[in-house]
């Protein structure tokens, strides 16, 4: 067991927390997954997340300009290779078109944080979400195996080939992330070092859909993460909320990963770097897939404000990334509050 699955046995959830809806036995959207309406502004060229290059000579500057107007950017030129990122996905098709009673048989426990089931966020809302989760944390062989048998270990193989070049990449831009912040080498070493990392990627599914504008893929949240890495597949869906403009529409275009600040990154930041509330809303009845990978520091290390200038006051008191995950699990709006001093 990964220290950070360790790190969510302390609040289990109830199984119909747990359980996904058969989506293959309905016809139509139970009441138990109706939401009410809302509408998102439609992305234009006045209302589109940043892009960074990663090859720019000022990647640095554009980072901590992204991170600090938006909260989120698209990264290109990030050296996942696109062939890497096609053999996960098509994994994860795999893995989601098996019947429901199979997939049943890889089901999260209660207490536990990998294997298949429902959004960890879903015991705050009274509705139920169009999502269908699979949560790994290292090595998924004792999942996998369940599912199939005979015939685990491509699956597992690509899941972590996957997982390694995430935390590569996931390194390289905290680097640069704190670079922007001006903190010094060694204040940026004891945040990221290659060796030591909570890590977890989480495979998405929203299934085909009778009537996509009655429910909702994801509730609104922010991530718990320093940052977290996304490949959207080709269906549009992923919104995050921008103040004083509201929802914004992030189309997934070819090559680009979609990259959020976290709530550890925004209290290590002193609040500089908004965590991004986001969510997901179903615009066609098409399955859609996504992969996210969340990065944060060991489960034991102390997050606290760095970017402070002798004029500015921390904001957030320092606190243990396992306090927070607890504090989170019971408070999810809230569990940032919590800590402002």
């Amino acid at each position: 067991m990964s220290p950070l699955s360790d790190a969510y046995r302390d609040h289990p959830l109830h199984l119909h927390h747990i359980i996904p809806l058969d989506f293959d036995s309905v016809q139509t959207v139970p009441d138990s997954h109706v939401w009410p309406t809302s509408h998102a502004l439609e992305s234009d060229d006045h209302l589109s997340i940043p892009t960074v290059d990663l090859m720019d000579p000022d990647a640095v500057k554009l980072l901590g300009h992204a991170c600090e107007t938006w909260g989120v950017f698209q990264v290109i030129n990030h050296g996942i290779p696109l062939d890497t990122i096609g053999e996960v996905e098509s994994e994860a098709r795999r893995l989601f078109s098996l019947p429901t009673g199979h997939k049943l048989k890889a089901l999260r426990s209660p207490g536990g944080a990998t294997g298949y089931g429902l959004a960890r966020i879903s015991p705050f809302f009274s509705k139920q979400m169009w999502h269908e989760g699979f949560t790994v944390m290292g090595s998924p062989v004792d999942h996998a195996r369940e599912l199939w048998p005979n015939d685990y270990q491509r699956f597992c193989d690509v899941m972590e080939d996957y997982q390694k070049k995430m935390k590569e990449l996931a390194i390289t831009l905290m680097q640069l992330i704190l670079k922007s912040l001006d903190l010094s080498e060694e204040e940026i070493s004891k945040v990221v070092s290659p060796g030591d990392a909570s890590t977890a990627l989480q495979l998405n599914s929203y299934p085909f859909c009778p009537d996509p504008s009655r429910v909702m893929g994801l509730a609104p949240h922010t991530d718990t993460s320093l940052l977290t890495i996304l490949h959207q597949s080709t269906l549009n869906g992923l919104e995050i909320f921008k103040d004083g403009v509201g929802w914004v529409l992030v189309s997934p275009t070819n090559g680009s990963l979609v990259v959020n600040v976290g709530d550890l990154l925004h209290i290590l930041s002193n609040a500089q770097f908004p965590s991004v509330l986001h969510r997901v809303v179903s615009k066609e009845k098409e399955q859609r897939l996504s992969l996210a990978f969340f990065y944060s520091p060991p489960t034991d290390f102390h997050v606290s404000p760095l970017a402070l200038n002798p004029a500015q006051v921390p904001l957030y008191r320092s606190v243990s990334v396992r306090e927070y995950i607890h504090i989170k699990g019971k408070n999810l709006e809230k569990a940032l509050s919590l800590f402002r001093i």
